[in-house]
């Protein structure tokens, strides 16, 4: 093989590596997503009712809180802020 055969195909090769690379990390980064989602999920369905003397203002602040750092979807959110207003 020449030299310009052997270089195309190492070239070939790295980037082989470099797409399988970036699907691995996407792959990871997905995985990662899901958790954070089930995770949230799983907060927002076993957050405890308030009691007639919380802080109802704080307790929506902490699901908005938890909404912005995306760990809470929009409907996530909505839902348990149903939840919290009608307890």
């Amino acid at each position: 093989m020449d030299r310009r055969a052997q270089k195309q195909e190492q070239q070939a090769m790295a980037e082989q590596q470099r797409q399988m690379m970036a699907q691995q990390q996407y792959a990871q980064q997905q995985e990662q997503y899901a958790a954070q989602q089930q995770y949230a999920a799983q907060q927002a369905q076993q957050a405890p009712a308030p009691s007639a003397g919380s802080d109802l203002t704080a307790e929506i602040m902490k699901l908005a809180d938890l909404k912005t750092q995306g760990l809470l979807s929009d409907e996530e959110f909505a839902a348990a802020k149903a939840k919290l207003l009608a307890g």
